[in-house]
């Protein structure tokens, strides 16, 4: 449907993610993936969906030579706990106090997705919201041990262990939380 719909352009997925690759593949898209290293920060100003818009289009903006045959999709995810938000830890110290933070409390998971080529581009988020049950020290650095927190914000993956025992309930798309808004990134391409 999707292939169907894009096989005139040529689609571009900027990122390295493995989940996202998963849900561009399992969307029966064909893309292309193409990284440009880019430092992600953003004005201190920003909050919330505002971060995830910024760091998406910033991403975005690292590709030059579009044409209007191209269909380039970056993306930007965070946790946002308490007007703070927690990216992707850069060590074991910082993945444990981020989990710590986030014990017995609830959050929000935004992505933002941005789709552009060079007529035009839209930016699109989602919002989840996540409680956390109270996990223990024990239970945290279990997870840190066996499990790969540096590659996701917040440092947890929904999909793994702490997801399993952590998360009391949510609100919204799980596959955000993953990673993609994949139901309004679908929307958006079928639209094009």
């Amino acid at each position: 449907m999707l292939r169907d719909k894009l096989k005139n352009y040529n689609v571009i997925l900027a990122s390295g993610s493995p989940r996202r690759q998963q849900f561009f593949k399992e969307l029966d898209l064909e893309f292309k993936i193409q990284i440009k290293e880019i430092e992600e920060k953003f004005p201190k100003h920003l909050k919330g969906a505002e971060i995830t818009d910024f760091l998406a289009n910033l991403k975005s903006q690292a590709f030059t030579n579009l044409t209007e045959k191209d269909l380039l999709i970056t993306s930007d995810t965070i946790v946002w706990l308490e007007n703070k938000a927690l990216g992707k830890p850069k060590n074991k110290q910082e993945a444990y106090t981020m989990l710590k933070e986030l014990s017995g409390k609830k959050h929000e998971v935004i992505t933002s997705i941005s789709i552009r080529n060079n007529n035009f581009q839209k930016i699109i988020n989602d919002t989840t919201v996540v409680y956390f049950k109270e996990i223990s020290d024990k239970e945290i650095t279990y997870y840190i041990n066996n499990y790969n927190p540096y590659d996701k914000a917040g440092a947890y993956g929904i999909q793994e262990w702490i997801g399993f025992i952590a998360i009391d309930k949510m609100e919204g798309s799980y596959f955000n939380v993953v990673g993609l808004p994949v139901h309004k990134l679908f929307k958006e391409l079928m639209n094009l």
